[in-house]
């Protein structure tokens, strides 16, 4: 691998990052009644999500649709299979619940969206009816149709689920 393409790895990967704090900053920012730093905020964070998509498209991080779907299949198994059981096992043991709950309901999490891509993949030749997908505000569980009972991985209510557009 080149010096430059560790480069915009890096830089993606900070960039991202920082797009994702800057949000979560926003949002704290409303709640301490600072509209304006969570304007300021929410700009910045928009700035950083153009740099993270210029450095992913200089490395060609974006293919064909299937060539998408092949990845995120690859990224979610991954995560599925190596990197939550891994960091799971290091923190049971840990007694820090916070970190061990969250990675549990991210791994149910992406049990799910690799489910979604390959059923996704599978149907891209056929054409595929047009399905709503539901998110759960707090573990990410990804619903296919409106959500009618409650979280299978953390319980939220059925009512919680954000529709995505």
């Amino acid at each position: 691998m080149s010096k430059t393409t560790d480069n915009l790895k890096e830089a993606f990967a900070g960039e991202s990052q920082a797009h994702r704090k800057y949000l979560l900053f926003a949002e704290a920012a409303e709640k301490d009644g600072q509209p304006q730093i969570a304007k300021l905020f929410r700009a910045a964070a928009t700035a950083e999500a153009i740099h993270a998509a210029n450095h992913f498209k200089a490395l060609g991080g974006i293919g064909t649709t299937a060539e998408n779907l092949k990845a995120a299949i690859a990224g979610e198994n991954y995560e599925v299979v190596t990197m939550y059981p891994g960091m799971i096992a290091d923190v049971q043991g840990a007694g820090e619940k916070k970190a061990l709950t969250s990675f549990t309901w991210a791994m149910e999490a992406e049990k799910g969206h690799e489910q979604m891509y390959r059923k996704a993949l599978a149907n891209i030749e056929k054409g595929q009816a047009s399905l709503d997908y539901y998110v759960c505000p707090f573990c990410g569980y990804t619903h296919e149709g409106p959500m009618t009972e409650k979280c299978p991985v953390c319980g939220a209510p059925a009512e919680k689920f954000i529709k995505v557009a």
